[in-house]
């Protein structure tokens, strides 16, 4: 009796393994689920993967978000452990390409700290531009506060969300946060394609549908977003290179820039597994997109 009782325990041990190994892919993060929907905003998104920004690129900024004389460019430097440092820097690469100084404000908001006023600013802004810097930073100050819903309604009125780096990792609603569970010392290397490695956190989900990754191609990024692609098989991933950006409408998206931007997706969701740690899946589409390309979200 005992012996039938100790196998029993045992095959249920087994099965028990067997499917948290099946589903350990999906089930990583533990943040609130959202449901991929038709985008219905009216304003648009640039998305910037970092680096030099040339001032043809960040001319298009300012024609993509139909900057007028009466109209004014808000700067959200919170991702900056230095965010007076980045609001200064911010606008003064708008000030170079001919934008009035008296048109551009910055706000430092904290979580604890945001006005009536300035809520009520950043609504009416025309274009809200999230600078450089470490997206966790921006989302502790911001996450499901007043400037997270002015933003969304800013959006949904018809204003550009434009960010560059942490700025764009913050895009998307399942936020790459830059850590690595197994691998904690950062190098800026990513040798492996490991499960259960890379943090995800939630984001501002103004891009539910994708997973934003940046600096893409010059810091050699691919594996971590294979990684991702494979651990969330509901998402595109796009890898955003320096210099480069993408500008979202509705539910298309067109590169533009000096270099490319990567597009994962996972087109096999029943063949993603796990052997010693490390994930395996079959028919990863890749596309290599150039300046001028357009897709689908």
């Amino acid at each position: 009796m005992k012996t039938v009782k100790l196998l029993l325990i045992l095959l249920t041990l087994i099965g028990l393994s067997c499917k948290s190994a099946q589903k350990s892919y999906a089930t990583q993060n533990n943040f609130k689920k959202e449901k991929n929907i038709r985008n219905t905003s009216k304003g648009k998104l640039f998305i910037i993967g970092g680096g030099k920004k040339s001032k043809l690129l960040l001319q298009e900024l300012i024609n993509v978000s139909g900057l007028k004389e009466d109209n004014f460019i808000a700067i959200l430097p919170m991702a900056s452990e230095q965010p007076d440092s980045a609001a200064y820097y911010a606008k003064k690469e708008f000030v170079a390409i001919g934008i009035n100084p008296d048109k551009i404000k910055s706000f430092n908001f904290k979580k604890e700290l945001q006005s009536k006023p300035q809520i009520d600013s950043l609504k009416k802004a025309t274009l809200i531009y999230i600078t450089g810097g470490d997206q966790n930073l921006f989302m502790d100050k911001v996450l499901y506060t007043s400037a997270y819903n002015a933003i969304h309604e800013a959006y949904k009125k018809g204003a550009t969300i434009a960010g560059t780096s942490a700025g764009a990792a913050v895009m998307s609603h399942k936020m790459i946060t830059g850590i690595e569970h197994k691998h904690p010392g950062y190098t800026g290397e990513f040798k492996t394609i490991e499960a259960e490695n890379f943090e995800i956190k939630e984001g501002l989900g103004l891009l539910p549908s994708a997973i934003i990754d940046q600096h893409f191609i010059y810091r050699m990024r691919m594996n971590r977003l294979l990684a991702v692609t494979l651990e969330n098989p509901d998402k595109k991933a796009i890898g955003i290179d320096e210099s480069t950006a993408i500008i979202v409408q509705g539910d298309s998206a067109m590169v533009t820039g000096l270099s490319q931007v990567i597009l994962l997706e996972n087109l096999n969701k029943e063949s993603i597994k796990t052997r010693n740690g490390f994930l395996g899946g079959k028919n990863i589409n890749v596309n290599i997109l150039l300046p001028g390309d357009k897709f689908k979200l």
